[in-house]
């Protein structure tokens, strides 16, 4: 008997056709010319496939009794319902560690554009604006200190890069980790760091964590980099903290709205760099992500065995 997986979202070619070549598996896309609501009116969902937009929610678990699994192609989970999930017993996968190479090499970028002012200084070039040059005023990452908030797979990524670089590395995690890196308390990172990066999951405990008190905590010349979520950082304390000058700069790849408005202060701030959410959308973290997604979807559809750390609710079965 086949079994039906619905896909809320596009995903990698080579994912995607490893689905298709599945003989006991047929597709169905909620992207394409037929709706979700006639896709779940006439077929049983065994299995739903997101990436970062698609939601797994109350009501489409509603709409799929026979749902066996959730499954996100990346690592955040804040588009699919966890809780449940859990409770309907159906297994949530997702891909992690996945991710955390690309977004290390992109939070580096980030920190360097903003540190050396390379993004102005490429685009006076651009308009024949040679002499920028006298008014340039940037810096080097060399013996700076840079303070992570969250030292998971990406987190360590990021800090052994930027020990490659000569910085010194600076830690606050809900818990100390086995590193070489000093650990701090949250208010000392903030104090004795030239550059912040956050890399902490979206929980109720790091919701607006970087509020205005946290950021009157910053030093005036200090970045502050985010490639978590945004709503980790009040957005409202943040324009504030710009325009004041409390804080330097501010480089993200998640803008709280996708896509942002056009005069959105934040994405036209002289001193912000916001890239639209493409961190993981490198050729080949995309199609790694897909397509281990995938295979340990159709491990547990044909009851064999998936990658154990994939199932992100194994424990709670």
């Amino acid at each position: 008997m086949k079994k039906n997986v619905l896909l809320l979202e596009t995903i990698a070619d080579e994912a995607y056709q490893l689905l298709a070549e599945s003989q006991n598996i047929q597709i169905f896309t909620a992207y394409g010319e037929q709706s979700l609501t006639d896709i779940l009116s006439e077929n049983s969902i065994d299995a739903v496939i997101t990436r970062g937009k698609g939601q797994v929610n109350l009501q489409l678990m509603d709409a799929c009794p026979d749902l066996k699994v959730a499954a996100r192609c990346g690592v955040g989970l804040d588009n699919l319902n966890v809780k449940e999930a859990t409770a309907r017993k159906i297994k949530v996968v997702n891909a992690p560690g996945s991710n955390a190479s690309t977004i290390a090499e992109h939070t580096i970028s980030l920190i360097l554009m903003l540190q050396r002012n390379l993004y102005n200084a490429i685009n006076e070039v651009k308009s024949s604006n040679w002499n920028w040059r006298n008014q340039y005023e940037g810096d080097e990452i060399n013996g700076k200190t840079l303070g992570i908030l969250g030292l998971g797979n990406i987190g360590k990524k990021v800090a052994k890069i930027a020990d490659a670089f000569g910085m010194k590395v600076v830690y606050w995690n809900r818990s100390k980790v086995e590193s070489p890196y000093e650990f701090l308390t949250f208010e000392e990172v903030l104090r004795q760091s030239d550059i912040i990066s956050i890399h902490l999951p979206l929980v109720t405990e790091t919701k607006q964590l970087i509020d205005k008190k946290a950021l009157a905590l910053m030093k005036p010349n200090a970045i502050l980099i985010n490639t978590a979520r945004a709503i980790i950082v009040d957005q409202d304390a943040l324009l504030e903290a710009l325009n004041n000058k409390t804080i330097a700069g501010y480089g993200a790849d998640v803008p709280m709205a996708t896509p942002p408005s056009a005069n959105d202060p934040l994405m036209i701030h002289p001193n912000t760099l916001i890239t639209p959410h493409v961190g993981s959308l490198t050729t080949t973290t995309y199609t790694n992500m897909c397509v281990s997604t995938v295979k340990n979807v159709l491990a547990i559809l044909n009851e064999q065995q998936p990658q154990m750390e994939s199932i992100f609710n194994r424990n709670e079965l």
